[in-house]
């Protein structure tokens, strides 16, 4: 890692200078501009003295290289100054696991919120579960009033902000307060807005937590997570990732690092592109309603002006009624928006979804089917013809 006054020099600095120059050592990269890809196990002490001291920047290829650096010092500088450290993973789920293993204990109780990504749900009912960890669930609107849900063995409480197909927004300053009163750590799936346009590591979250495949990557061609944590979260974090033996491939590292180079300006078009073609939806007489926080008629629109800077191209709509034939039309149609399970890549897409499949503290009555879909980085103009398309099969179905 940078030292301490380089660090404090470089935070100085505009959030788009340090996402462009984070990380790198031109004179250590013999004039180049990205670091190399260090695909390294082995790394070879000089002498008998330095083995046995374990003497020397880099140990073991599992515990960090050259590349891997670069990569962790530019998430730094973009998470703020509250963060003490990164650790990658192979994949978000990977990242939220093992931040979960790392805190959590056998007999301890954790509270989810009620709208988070399903696969992190799996996890919590099966593998913890199976290790003697309680879940309990909760209403992501639910603020200060989760403190009748905390027991004296909550341990940790897990939000997403927002839920990423429902875009329900918690007040994360509230639950937080809350929480670290009875001695709870705060973990946020910051996945949806990145830390560029959500520093939740400020807002009182004591673990942040992205799944870099979406938007650092941003060409969807990795699998990738991150964990950034806080000075009192970090000592944990760093002893999970280790005992767990997490790390992710140098490809993706360097694919990573070169996805955040360009995040800025990538999802400032995500951002303006994703409001455009939600108020579009809106008027649409197909459309019951618009899912998205930075819609100004959004329930949790207050708190997303609030605590975020920017929004990112992920939203849902609710569709009038219509038999599952219409909304299957309607897709099939599309040429433009793919249907695949994931986000944040230059590309558009679309899914159906049903919440009712697995919520358990709340209840998901949209009144209507719904999709969610992802605006990437095409003309909207030629977005929008594409779903008029769309509309048209559903509407003739």
């Amino acid at each position: 890692m940078a030292s301490s006054n380089d660090r404090g020099a470089a935070m100085r600095q505009k959030v788009d200078t340090r996402l462009v120059t984070a990380g790198r050592d031109t004179k250590a990269q013999h004039g180049f501009v990205n670091p190399p890809v260090v695909h390294g196990s082995t790394v070879l002490y000089p002498t008998a003295d330095d083995l046995h001291a374990h003497r020397g920047e880099f140990q073991y290829g599992r515990h960090g290289t050259p590349t891997t650096k670069a990569l962790q010092e530019t998430l730094m500088a973009l998470e703020g100054p509250q963060c003490a450290g990164v650790g990658l993973a192979p994949s978000g789920l990977a990242a939220i696991s093992t931040a979960l293993l790392a805190v959590l204990k056998a007999g301890d109780h954790l509270l989810v919120c009620d709208n988070v990504y399903r696969p992190t749900r799996n996890f919590c009912n099966g593998l913890l579960a199976r290790y003697g960890v309680e879940t309990s669930y909760f209403d992501p609107l639910i603020g200060t009033g989760i403190e009748q849900l905390l027991k004296p063995n909550t341990r940790a409480v897990l939000v997403e902000a927002p839920g990423s197909q429902s875009f329900e927004m918690p007040d994360i300053p509230a639950i937080a307060s809350v929480a670290h009163a009875h001695g709870a750590l705060v973990i946020d799936d910051n996945t949806w807005a990145t830390p560029l346009y959500h520093r939740s590591l400020e807002l009182g979250v004591d673990i942040s937590i992205q799944a870099a495949t979406k938007y650092i990557g941003g060409h969807s061609d990795i699998m990738f997570g991150t964990i950034s944590a806080n000075a009192k979260a970090w000592p944990l974090v760093a002893e999970g990732i280790r005992l767990l033996g997490v790390c992710a491939g140098p490809d993706d590292v360097f694919l990573a690092l070169r996805g955040l180079r360009t995040l800025s300006v990538r999802l400032a078009q995500h951002h303006r592109s994703g409001l455009e073609m939600a108020r579009w939806l809106s008027a649409r007489p197909e459309v019951i309603r618009v899912l998205h926080p930075a819609l100004e008629s959004d329930p949790g629109h207050a708190i997303w002006k609030r605590d975020f800077t920017g929004a990112s191209g992920l939203f849902s709509i609710v569709l009038q009624p219509k038999p599952q034939k219409a909304v299957d039309a309607l897709l099939d149609t599309l040429k433009l928006f793919g249907m695949g399970y994931s986000w944040g890549g230059f590309e558009s897409l679309a899914i159906p979804f049903d919440c009712n499949e697995y919520r358990t503290a709340t209840k998901w009555a949209p009144g209507g089917p719904t999709l969610r879909l992802h605006i990437g980085l095409e003309n909207v103009e030629d977005l929008k013809a594409d779903l008029e398309h769309g509309f048209a099969t559903f509407n003739a179905a």
